[in-house]
């Protein structure tokens, strides 16, 4: 809902490119980029990849010429921006064939364009020659059709440029790998120049101009320009043959080899959901009591008013805060080590685990849950919304029968009955869920509840018993997690995942001397060691380092890669 509303606040060119943020990731996660970024990758990947260019600064600029004929005497302001936008275009022309000299490509040589980009051209092609005729031959076209018409076209640039910006600006900071020796500093410093960032503005400027006055169903139409021209840069990254060994996606590592075990684990509270299961939970039993009060219905609740159940639910909250904090003022006040020390992070978690176990025995002592009908419960977890892609992601590893691949779901939740139906949403039901469930009385909840997982001690044996029943095969472990219940996990398993922005498990983790690194840093990293390492090259991450993402579709792009491959 918070993502809905963000996205509708902005622009339409802003708009466009927040929607596309899912694909952007894919792009920047590609081998193509991951091993150019580490300084590793094959100049002649590289060479073959440079010399595209020309097709793709061809089709741009034939399509500018086509804008300028739709705007012609109809916008003059927004012809004159497209005609600097050309103007630039040609220049870079011009300087394309000492550029490709630069890298050492031969330009006397031919070289066909490869697929993915013959079918950006193409698709540029179509868009900008319908427009332009359309504009140009026909004599009932309107001002405003032109400029719609030649809204459709800039739609169709301006993923390119945007997503050449970001990539630029990403890579940017990564330079230190190598310094001023990066083979690719050059590329990078000219995507991530301050001129290149400018006139990726300055076309997001320009379509918003010419979509003032576009409809929301016109904007729809024109945004599928912009997804189809997103859809085909990440098939023009995907298509760039590499020779030599890449990290990602990571389950062609590891995935497809029967020896070899790729075991994926996750939590479930605001990992893979935007709420928290304890409230829904509360929220359900406190609805269903307003309703007995309202109907004074003589069920196994109704002795308990809404009110009441209210009360309590709070009273159990505050208590939670307050415990909870406390816990964490004992932790920080101690000396924050200097490096990552696991015996120490355990003892402060097992001190936690004990204040969970008392906290999970006030809920029960409450009565809580009493009389709540399994029926509610599903209908309650059906009804939990996912956060985006995390459904996507773990319907590809179930349905790839091919992949081998383990999943596993370990949760905190009170009731694994909510977990299983929440995930019916994606035919995904049958996961391999750990968690705690309610007690029954044929469909109703007697109030108790059997306690399997219930604080980090409880997770992390559960995670080890799990690798355990593996040995003797090779395997590979990630987990995903956002909170300091995931935390041991996080950091036994070959990599941690960190997911969201818990500022007590990083308070925590911090001064215990865990290292938090975002993901594509931590990968490019790895990709330049790997490269050195080969076969001798490992993930774990017993040094204390979790890597973190802001997105499901990060993680996606890591595992699995692009779908369009």
């Amino acid at each position: 809902m918070e993502n809905t509303k963000r996205a509708c606040s902005l622009s339409p060119a802003k708009r466009f490119w927040y929607n596309s943020t899912r694909d952007a990731a894919f792009s920047l996660y590609s081998p193509f980029v991951v091993c150019m970024a580490s300084g590793t990758l094959d100049i002649d990947v590289f060479r073959r990849y440079i010399v595209q260019d020309k097709n793709f600064l061809q089709a741009f600029a034939h399509a500018y010429e086509m804008v300028e004929k739709c705007l012609d005497c109809v916008d003059n302001d927004a012809r004159d921006t497209v005609t600097q936008l050309r103007v630039a275009v040609l220049e870079e022309l011009k300087m394309h064939n000492s550029v490709c000299k630069e890298w050492g490509v031969d330009v006397t040589k031919e070289i066909k364009p490869n697929f993915a980009m013959t079918k950006y051209a193409d698709f540029l092609h179509a868009i900008a020659m319908g427009s332009a005729n359309m504009a140009v031959l026909s004599t009932i076209a309107t001002a405003v059709e032109k400029t719609k018409m030649a809204a459709r076209t800039i739609c169709a640039m301006t993923p390119c440029m945007r997503l050449y910006a970001f990539i630029g600006h990403k890579l940017e900071s990564l330079l230190q790998i190598d310094g001023n020796n990066h083979t690719y500093k050059n590329w990078i410093d000219n995507y991530s120049a301050v001129s290149f960032q400018a006139s990726s503005f300055q076309i997001e400027k320009l379509l918003d101009k010419l979509t003032i006055s576009s409809t929301d169903e016109e904007l729809e139409y024109i945004e599928r320009h912009y997804k189809q021209a997103m859809k085909l840069e990440i098939e023009f990254f995907y298509a760039q043959k590499i020779v030599q060994g890449s990290l990602v996606p990571l389950i062609r590592l590891h995935g497809h080899l029967e020896q070899q075990h790729f075991i994926i684990f996750s939590d479930f509270d605001l990992t893979c959901t935007v709420v928290d299961s304890c409230a829904i939970l509360a929220e359900v039993a406190i609805s269903n009591a307003t309703k007995h009060d309202q109907c004074d219905f003589d069920f196994h609740n109704s002795k308990i008013s809404s009110e009441d159940l209210k009360k309590s639910w709070n009273d159990l909250s505050r208590q939670y805060i307050e415990g909870f904090k406390q816990w964490m003022q004992g932790v920080l006040v101690s000396k924050k080590v200097e490096e990552f020390n696991y015996k120490k992070l355990l003892d402060a978690l097992e001190v936690l685990s004990k204040f969970e176990k008392l906290s999970n025995l006030r809920v029960i002592e409450s009565g809580l849950f009493k009389g709540l009908m399994l029926d509610d419960i599903k209908q309650a977890g059906r009804c939990l919304p996912f956060q985006d892609g995390c459904i996507d992601f773990f319907e590809k590893i179930v349905k790839e029968k091919k992949l081998n691949t383990d999943l596993h779901l370990l949760s905190f939740c009170w009731c694994g009955d909510l977990i299983r139906s929440a995930f019916t949403k994606g035919g995904l039901d049958a996961l391999n869920t750990y968690s705690n469930d309610f007690c029954y009385e044929g469909s109703t909840a007697t109030g108790e509840i059997f306690f399997r997982l219930e604080s980090p001690m409880d997770k992390i044996e559960t995670f080890q018993k799990i690798l355990n029943s593996k040995k003797g095969a090779k395997s590979l472990s990630v987990f995903i997690g956002d909170s300091l219940g995931d935390l041991l996990c996080l950091l036994e398993a070959d990599i941690g995942i960190v997911i969201g922005s818990s500022s007590s498990l990083r308070k925590v983790g911090e001064h215990f001397g865990v290292t938090f690194q975002p993901l594509f840093n931590g990968l490019v990293k790895k990709q330049h060691q790997f490269s050195k390492d080969g076969r001798m090259f490992s993930w774990n991450s017993s040094n204390g380092t979790l890597y973190t993402v802001s997105s499901w579709a990060e993680i996606h792009a890591f595992v699995l890669g692009s779908d369009n491959i």
